[in-house]
């Protein structure tokens, strides 16, 4: 059996440490597919009546630091284009994607739960339920219990040693 050869792969980024490995899988899967990458970021619209916002200021920022993070991340090893838009992040990653005709979305998923993820929705839930193409996700590796009990446990030091 053949494994399929992804040629447009749409990978969303935000700039946290799951969607950079999300975009070097999405670069390594480009590359052997000799295929091309679109690294998209969304600047997310505040929620509430709309306000006046400097886009023109924000995408500028957001434009440069995907450009450096591309060529940080991806280089030559793949073709790539960056995008960046304002408004709904899952919304605007599935029209990228139609608009683009992408034949697999990479992205990260934050791992939210229970009421965090109750009140704040998964946008690659939304991407999930309703793209045009096959979605590969990654989520985060949940903190070692050893470490968090470490951390909790030096905070509670820390307060102790303040008393």
């Amino acid at each position: 059996m053949r494994m399929p050869r992804f040629r447009k792969i749409l990978c969303p980024v935000d700039f946290d440490r799951n969607s950079l490995l999300a975009l070097r899988l999405a670069a390594e899967l480009g590359r052997e597919g000799k295929g091309s990458l679109d690294i998209v970021h969304v600047l997310a619209l505040p929620p509430g009546p709309e306000v006046s916002l400097p886009f023109g200021k924000m995408e500028a920022t957001a434009r440069t630091r995907l450009e450096r993070l591309a060529r940080q991340k991806v280089g030559d090893a793949v073709r790539y284009e960056v995008h960046v838009m304002m408004g709904d992040p899952g919304v605007e990653v599935l029209q990228t994607a139609k608009r683009l005709r992408s034949d697999l979305i990479v992205m990260a998923t934050h791992g939210r739960k229970g009421l965090r993820h109750l009140i704040l929705g998964s946008v690659a839930e939304y991407v999930i339920r309703e793209a045009p193409c096959p979605v590969l996700t990654l989520r985060p590796k949940p903190a070692r219990r050893s470490q968090a009990v470490q951390k909790s446990g030096s905070r509670e030091a820390a307060r102790r040693s303040k008393e």
